[in-house]
């Protein structure tokens, strides 16, 4: 079976389509296709009350946080900055439970931009609130620019050359979260990756994947999920033609 990789969503309270102007949980497109490309099945994850988190992780085989809006402050005990974007508290409290549900429960996690910055806050991090020229001069496009993997890290070895990424934001990592591990870096020296070590499937990547054709990344958490999914099967599901009824052992599937 396809490993199922639940995606966060926007919420917006006024999205257009057709007729309609309504509000939208929403979802660039270019999430579920990278997903499907990387031999995934996608599940829109829209907020909800974030006591349901564990549960809705438990269903799933891996988490991608998608990008959005700017992290409110208050979540890293920071003051707001005069360039900071309005709050979406909804999303943040929603995100951040998923990614401890989903860190408590070990299946792999994707942060993407603003994932990667809630992914960093999670383990106790701080953002810098603004920094220049990770946007495109044109409004509605993505910029690009170059990234450098940090050698032995898993995203270095995924992706061992330097390479143009699509990137549109102006905060990213400022003090590591516990535990995490720096992947990449831009040529200004911002932050660009982070990750937690193996054998856990952990990275946070600032820039868009989705908007572009690489899939290396999307593809080793699809991998990561399915083998994860394999192993909870092979422990976890019972042979029933040996149940104590019928005077077998019951036998865990793979033993």
């Amino acid at each position: 079976m396809k490993p199922l990789i639940g995606i966060s969503t926007y919420l917006e309270e006024n999205a257009a389509w057709g007729t309609w102007n309504l509000p939208a949980a929403l979802l660039p497109a270019g999430y579920p296709r990278l997903v499907r490309r990387s031999g995934g099945l996608a599940a829109m994850l829209p907020p909800d009350d974030p006591a349901e988190a564990a549960s809705v992780v438990g269903r799933l085989d891996a988490l991608v946080i998608a990008g959005g809006p700017d992290v409110e402050p208050v979540r890293y005990g920071a003051a707001r900055h005069p360039r900071t974007g309005p709050p979406a508290r909804e999303r943040d409290a929603w995100e951040l439970a998923l990614i401890e549900a989903a860190l408590t429960a070990g299946i792999p996690v994707l942060g993407i931009c603003r994932g990667m910055q809630l992914l960093n806050v999670a383990l106790g991090g701080t953002l810098v609130q603004h920094v220049e020229g990770h946007t495109s001069a044109v409004a509605g496009r993505f910029g690009e620019h170059t990234v450098k993997p940090v050698p032995g890290t898993r995203y270095g070895d995924l992706v061992p050359e330097e390479s143009r990424v699509p990137t549109h934001h102006h905060q990213t990592v400022d003090r590591l979260g516990r535990g995490l591990t720096v992947s990449a870096f831009a040529a200004d020296g911002t932050v660009e990756a982070v990750e937690l070590p193996a054998p856990r499937w952990v990275v946070g990547v600032q820039w868009h994947p989705e908007m572009a054709d690489d899939t290396r990344v999307m593809a080793s958490l699809v991998r990561a999920a399915a083998a994860r999914a394999r192993g909870v099967r092979a422990a976890g599901i019972v042979d029933t033609s040996a149940s104590p009824r019928a005077g077998g052992t019951p036998r865990a599937e793979g033993a």
